[in-house]
């Protein structure tokens, strides 16, 4: 019958987050780092006096403002989805969860409401360094909400500090085990370290395309010379981090990592599988070529060392989808690389003198402009799809999680999400593009100055237009 080869509730729930969350997930990998370069432009500039840092300060403040929108936007059915699709998971870990997103709400979300309109509008209003400190708390407030959403999602890879009562309900016991889970540090610092990374390939690529228009422009020169330092210094540190990150992942989800190597079998001087195509039903990962031993130096740390494969593990704890893991950890881990032979170059480059004019290195720059974006979501794909099928993982599955609720539900909002997100926004990107084409200009505008902000009663336009010495009516 038909109805045998649709999708279940499930597939489509899964298939829901996973589209919103992917679509979500591209604003804040992107505002998390650019809130963090605004306020490097502006103490650059309060400490210098040079109007450039102030014009590449409101230059990507414009964007700041529409991205951040679109994040705050597109994040808010994730927790519907909680309630709608996942209402089984969310009963069952309320306790824990909820209490650390909540405590996201009371210290990120508060603090940037609090100083974001001040950042976005206040530089004329309430003087430079009251602006600055707007600017440095709304950056460390992305940073805050970076903790909490982190911690809550290590805990469900490396669940601690928990009780399960008699109804299977997660209690918290220990709060500092809960919060600092064993895969937390880790993970934070490697998600926040390739925000940084996102936002220098974006910057970088911007400024590298105003660059080939204009070598002469001061304001591109200031943005590239940024984002390549950045991307010659963090990139190498992220490939520390990755490897620290994923020595963890070996310790803690040994399923996971076996899926993201094709390691069927358990081996000494396990190899490095460059390419190849996980076969779950035929256990063997078909076409293999791969490097002798590296993956026991990189995971253990050991060249004989023994790497666990799936086959030691029981089928039912197998990633759900071997190839997606596989593949999409082979995307981040090269996006990395080319990250780090971009920022080598522009050192070298920049040593000849050459960093300004040449314009290979700025088409490159061009070409890896969205690389950070794909390279995030990679991860995402393979922190997500290799905690599968568990959704705390090892204690509560994906299938025990899911709402009482009927396929064509999940289908027909799926669909909606579909059309809205791609129709709002596809505009908001679009938007975004039309900005970035914009060169970065001198005495970058601003709002206007002198003029009273009304939000309500009635309008100071008519004294306006009088002009400043026209006088009172009798």
């Amino acid at each position: 019958m038909l109805a045998d080869h649709l999708p279940s509730a499930l597939d489509l729930a899964r298939s829901q987050f996973a589209f919103t969350v992917v679509w979500h997930f591209l604003f804040p990998a992107f505002t998390i780092g650019l809130a963090s370069f605004l306020a490097v432009l502006e103490a650059f500039w309060l400490t210098t006096g040079r109007a450039v840092y102030l014009d590449s300060y409101r230059y990507w403040l414009k964007i700041f403002a529409v991205a951040f929108a679109m994040g705050v936007v597109s994040g808010l059915v994730m927790s519907y989805q909680f309630g709608t699709n996942w209402s089984v998971f969310s009963d069952k870990t309320a306790p824990v969860l909820g209490p650390l997103l909540g405590y996201e709400v009371l210290t990120a979300f508060f603090l940037e409401a609090g100083f974001l309109g001040v950042m976005l509008f206040g530089l004329e209003r309430v003087g430079p360094r009251l602006h600055f400190l707007a600017t440095c708390l709304v950056a460390v407030g992305t940073l805050i909400s970076a903790f909490w959403i982190l911690s809550a999602n290590s805990w469900m890879q490396t669940p601690t500090g928990y009780v399960l009562d008699a109804n299977g309900h997660f209690a918290p016991q220990d709060w500092w085990a809960v919060i600092f889970n064993p895969s937390f540090p880790f993970r934070f610092a490697h998600t926040v370290t390739a925000a940084y990374l996102t936002t220098a390939m974006i910057v970088g690529a911007v400024a590298a395309w105003h660059l080939l228009r204009d070598r002469s422009n001061p304001r591109a020169r200031l943005m590239f010379s940024m984002a390549m330092w950045m991307a010659a210094i963090v990139a190498p540190v992220q490939l520390v981090l990755g490897d620290l990150h994923g020595t963890n992942t070996y310790h803690h989800q040994p399923a996971k990592v076996a899926a993201m190597e094709g390691h069927f079998d358990s081996e000494r001087r396990a190899p490095s599988i460059l390419f190849g195509w996980p076969d779950a039903q035929a256990e063997t990962t078909r076409w293999a070529i791969g490097i002798p031993g590296l993956a026991s130096l990189y995971l253990a740390h050991d060249l004989n060392a023994e790497v666990r494969g799936l086959k030691s593990m029981p089928r039912d704890t197998w990633p759900t989808n071997l190839p997606l893991v596989f593949w999409a950890f082979r995307v981040m881990v090269g996006i990395g690389f080319l990250m780090i032979a971009l920022g080598v170059t522009s050192l070298y480059l920049r040593w000849n003198g050459r960093l300004y004019t040449s314009r290979w290195l700025h088409r490159c720059a061009v070409a890896m402009g969205p690389s950070g974006l794909i390279a995030v979501t990679a991860g995402w794909i393979v922190t997500e799809s290799g905690r599968q099928p568990f959704t705390v993982y090892g204690l509560l599955r994906t299938a025990d999680s899911v709402s009482p609720i009927a396929a064509p539900a999940v289908a027909a909002s799926l669909a909606a999400f579909a059309v809205v997100y791609f129709v709002v926004f596809g505009a908001g990107i679009w938007f975004l593009l039309h900005l970035f084409n914009q060169p970065p200009r001198p005495h970058e505008a601003g709002l206007p100055t002198g003029q009273p902000v009304r939000t309500a009663g009635i309008t100071p336009a008519p004294a306006l237009a009088a002009g400043p010495n026209a006088q009172p009516a009798e």
